[in-house]
């Protein structure tokens, strides 16, 4: 039962929002992305029991700049983050869904080697969720979830265009929809959604929207779980830039692709879930005016979540 009584925890992740600090990865200091790639592998569609529900998840990335900007992938950037949140699921049903809402403040160090020689630290922006509704279609093992969340810009902001440390200031709102086979052990699940930025309020640059996809095929073998996890990240939508910088565009699109493994254990009290995933495919272009300089971190992640009920 671990899948559907704890795995939803690292959507709650979704908030850990980090990445390195690249001055060519779209708008200068920021990664790209607010949520981690592969932060909801342990994430189902399913819904806990009604309670409240916290969790404590760490995450490393250890990655390089790819791209035509550093052709010789030769800065290093590597990312820490600590993440705590609340889920609750009060037993509400609407449409013959299950209600849940979450809370999540992530806490990140960041820093990028020569040439750039940056660091930052502090708190990232907060996650909210407010609705978020699950479907059990029948005793079919099959779940949907569909739902909303929102990060507030009211993490640690500074620098002239607001990205000197890990918050951003911009609000970015952010659908998903999720689909799970969770029988006989088995946990089949699909995970999609959309980051929809607006303006930094203090530059007036759009980053372009970034799509995300994660798959897991897990089994489990008494408390035992394991199995092959698979993520995407993408941007769909071009940057749209402003008069702070000059109307250059940074980055027009990046794609990147995972692969990994997950293994969890469910103690009873708690659940432990660890997985980690390598950049196997990376490719960033545009830039303008001028030649293409665009990157994108490229590297591996891990991700280490213990969860428990109230």
């Amino acid at each position: 039962m671990q899948s559907r009584k704890y795995a939803w925890c690292a959507a709650l992740a979704g908030a850990a929002m980090m990445g390195g600090k690249s001055a060519h990865a779209y708008e200068a200091g920021y990664p790209g992305w607010s949520m981690p790639p592969g932060v909801v592998l342990g994430m189902t569609a399913a819904t806990p029991a009604p309670g409240f529900y916290s969790f404590n998840e760490v995450y490393t990335a250890q990655a390089h700049r790819y791209g035509p900007g550093d052709p010789s992938s030769a800065t290093p950037i590597r990312v820490a983050s600590v993440v705590t949140g609340v889920l609750w699921t009060p037993g509400w049903t609407f449409f013959g869904a299950r209600y849940e809402a979450l809370i999540v403040q992530p806490f990140t160090m960041a820093d990028a080697g020569a040439p750039l020689n940056v660091q930052s630290g502090g708190v990232r922006n907060t996650f909210i969720a407010p609705v978020q509704l699950s479907w059990a279609l029948g005793n079919t093992g099959l779940f949907v979830k569909t739902g909303i969340g929102v990060t507030v810009p009211d993490g640690t902001i500074s620098g002239p265009n607001g990205l000197g440390d890990p918050g951003a200031p911009w609000w970015i709102v952010q659908p998903l929809l999720a689909f799970s086979y969770l029988k006989d052990g088995w946990n089949l699940t699909a995970n999609f959604s959309l980051e929809m930025n607006t303006p930094n309020t203090k530059t007036e640059y759009r980053t372009g929207d970034i799509l995300h996809a994660d798959f897991v095929a897990t089994k489990a073998f008494g408390k035992w779980r394991v199995g092959p996890v698979a993520s995407y990240v993408g941007q769909v939508t071009n940057d749209t830039s402003s008069a702070f910088y000059h109307n250059a565009i940074n980055v027009s699109s990046y794609n990147l692709f995972a692969v990994g493994g997950l293994v969890g254990y469910d103690f009873g009290p708690v659940v432990l879930n660890l997985w980690a995933t390598k950049d196997v495919s990376a490719s960033a272009s545009g830039g303008n005016p001028g030649p293409n300089r665009a990157t994108i971190p490229k590297g591996y992640k891990v991700f280490a979540n213990l969860n428990f009920r109230f």
